[in-house]
């Protein structure tokens, strides 16, 4: 099941986003490293910047989180990510589909480049890898993020932003 995020899931969703940020371990760079990978004062001020997020529940337990974040002519993916052990599952391609269906606004997802699993799993599901010079021109422009994060960063894109580059070059 899916449904939208409530206050009282703020400890679960965070057990599962740190839980499963352990595979960035000694692959980000070690500088943009910390722990817990996200304490609670940095969701709530993603929840206040106006990610809306998203859970896969079952029986009960949050098993998966991920964020949709409105940027006026795009939504952005955030956060998303899997317990652990139920990871290559269909859980995070089910929320994945959810949060697109939540739009008709193009999509981009940011992430880290040596994440290598993480682009894999995007392309998998439809999405491109942009060119070094598209990611620096729309992170300034969508996201809040630290210098050294975005030059140790990915950014890709759904169809719907495909299309529309496409039809702004021709």
């Amino acid at each position: 099941m899916i449904r939208q995020s409530r206050e009282d899931d703020l400890t679960a969703v965070l057990a599962v986003i740190n839980d499963a940020a352990q595979a960035y371990k000694g692959v980000i760079p070690a500088d943009r490293w910390h722990e817990p990978y996200m304490p609670l004062a940095e969701l709530a001020q993603e929840i206040a910047d106006g990610v809306r997020f998203w859970i896969a529940e079952e029986n009960g337990r949050v098993i998966g989180v991920m964020g949709i974040q409105d940027k006026g002519e795009v939504a952005l993916v955030r956060h998303a990510y899997v317990a652990t052990v139920l990871q290559r599952k269909g859980v995070g391609a089910g929320l994945l589909k959810h949060v697109q269906s939540l739009t008709s606004k193009p999509i981009l997802i940011g992430t880290w480049r040596d994440a290598t699993w993480a682009i894999n799993f995007y392309r998998r599901n439809g999405f491109t890898l942009l060119s070094d010079h598209d990611k620096d021109f729309l992170l300034r422009k969508f996201w809040s993020i630290p210098a050294r994060q975005a030059e140790t960063s990915v950014v890709l894109a759904d169809q719907r932003w495909m299309e529309r580059a496409a039809s702004v070059k021709a």
